[in-house]
């Protein structure tokens, strides 16, 4: 006799993959209809399926080939939002930066990542073809936050196993008390190797932070505070890239959050060949303005409405 796990399992592929309507699945499996309906609703439940809905998701090659000339890009990927409600788009950057770094990654190579949500729905979206031995390297400390799933460590995990690959951990905060702490960790040798490494990733993925409140991800994370997020914009702090704070212009701040940070410099990432920035949305256009101005990012993944406000800001202060 089965278990309940199983017959979960055989029910899911009578109907899933054989086709087969709940009425014919009762006769096969000697029950009722109603009790097929509820072992389907269980097994989605459960996670024995799961359904994965592949939007048509539409690029706007016009915008990708401005925001590449304007800012000397080596790519640019424009989501076609049609109004679609913010975690669908989130999802559709996923989309996109996947198909991206799949196109990318070869055998042995060194990926860096950061942290978040669009980092998360990239690694999601991740469907590659064959496995590939590459080395996936947590280039930021450890954020801490109530959902692991978007933190350095779990995301650089499942994203080296997708490929098959190995990780290697950064192991420390990405936040610590002050400069001299940062300092001594920095000094500690299986965190110095970690980020030798990073510094030599063949593609980095990245999220593009902003000081905007109702989109910054360290205030949502619980590292800083509303206070302190004001702070900081006041300092003329307009986004993050790896946590590192920059200006409109994309210069890096001469301020004590960055003195705390335990993670890749942003000088070291202009040395990586292609450094893959994903952040949509209105809010986030200055911080992705000045991600751009500064060159932390080569590759740029957005919907639309990012597009052509950090355009149409571009345009104005020229």
């Amino acid at each position: 006799m089965i278990n309940h796990a199983e017959l979960l399992a055989q029910v899911a592929n009578l109907y899933y993959e054989e086709n087969l309507t709940q009425d014919e699945i009762a006769h096969r499996i000697g029950t009722s209809r109603s009790t097929v309906s509820r072992l389907l609703h269980e097994a989605r439940a459960a996670g024995v399926v799961e359904i994965i809905i592949h939007y048509p998701w539409k690029t706007m090659s016009e915008l990708e080939q401005e925001l590449t000339g304007r800012f000397h890009l080596r790519h640019a990927r424009v989501l076609a939002g049609q109004g679609r409600p913010y975690p669908e788009i989130l999802r559709g950057l996923g989309v996109l930066a996947a198909r991206y770094l799949e196109s990318v990654l070869q055998e042995s190579s060194i990926l860096g990542i950061s942290w978040g949500t669009a980092v998360h729905s990239t690694v999601q979206a991740l469907r590659p073809e064959r496995k590939l031995p590459i080395t996936v390297v947590q280039m930021i400390g450890a954020v801490g936050t109530g959902d692991p799933l978007i933190d350095g460590p779990d995301l650089a995990r499942l994203l080296a196993n997708i490929y098959g690959g190995e990780c290697r951990y950064l192991h420390a905060p990405l936040v610590v008390e002050d400069a001299q702490v940062q300092e001594m960790l920095l000094q500690e040798p299986r965190i110095r190797e970690t980020l030798s490494l990073a510094c030599q990733a063949d593609v980095a993925l990245v999220g593009i932070g902003s000081t905007v409140p109702e989109v910054s991800s360290l205030l949502r994370a619980g590292y800083l505070d509303l206070e302190t997020l004001m702070q900081l914009r006041a300092q003329g702090a307009v986004g993050d890239v790896c946590a590192r704070h920059y200006d409109a212009q994309g210069r890096l701040l001469d301020i004590e959050l960055n003195q705390r940070i335990v993670g890749i410099e942003l000088e070291a990432l202009h040395h990586i060949e292609q450094v893959i920035g994903v952040a949509g949305g209105e809010a986030k256009a200055e911080a992705i303005l000045g991600a751009l101005r500064g060159g932390h990012v080569n590759v740029l993944v957005t919907d639309d409405v990012a597009a052509k406000r950090v355009l149409a800001l571009e345009s104005s202060n020229r």
